[in-house]
This record gives C-alpha cells, sequence and structure tokens, in this order.
C-alpha cells in the first residue's frame, strides 16, 4: 500500500473550498484513494462528505493511501496540492 503522510496545507483545513478542491483532484486522480487523520479510520478521498466529516485543520497531518497501481503518482500529486494548499491539482510534481 502507497501512502503520504502530509500536513494540511490551507489555513482553513480542508473545509468548504479546499474540500472541494481536493476531492475533486482525487476524483481525477483515476486510481481509489483514502484520506485519514493520522490517528483515524480512512474514508473515500472522492466524496465531499466524507472528506468534511474529517475535520481536518490546517497544519494537521494526514495520511493518503491507495494500493491501486499507478498510485506513487497520485498521491504524489494529491500530497502536493494538500501540503501547499494550492488552489488546483498541480500539473507536474
Amino acid at each position: 500500500m502507497a501512502e503520504r503522510r502530509v500536513n494540511v496545507g490551507w489555513a482553513e483545513g480542508l473545509h468548504a473550498r479546499p474540500a472541494s478542491i481536493f476531492v475533486r483532484a482525487a476524483t481525477a486522480a483515476g486510481v481509489p484513494v483514502t484520506i485519514a487523520k493520522a490517528d483515524g479510520k480512512p474514508v473515500n478521498a472522492a466524496s465531499m462528505l466524507a472528506v468534511l466529516g474529517l475535520g481536518a485543520q490546517g497544519g494537521e497531518e494526514i495520511v493518503l493511501a491507495s494500493d491501486a497501481e499507478g498510485a506513487d503518482i497520485a498521491l504524489d500529486r494529491l500530497a502536493k496540492l494538500v501540503s501547499e494548499g494550492l488552489e488546483e491539482l498541480p500539473e507536474t510534481v
């Protein structure tokens, strides 16, 4: 299982707009991805309700994971998006 641990770069955490940006990116990744707080249960990263339900705050560590083929590239891109608090998925890592 591929995994990335990153701190949330959006000051407001994964709420409203940042969560929407993240969910769209996770859906576009093309592989199933889970997201969890460092000590929590993983949820589907492509589900807006699940991501909002995490209540991840700015600076808090989250874990992105996937066991699919091609997961490393997808996780690298999502980790960059989250850690840097970007407004859109980066084209390259």
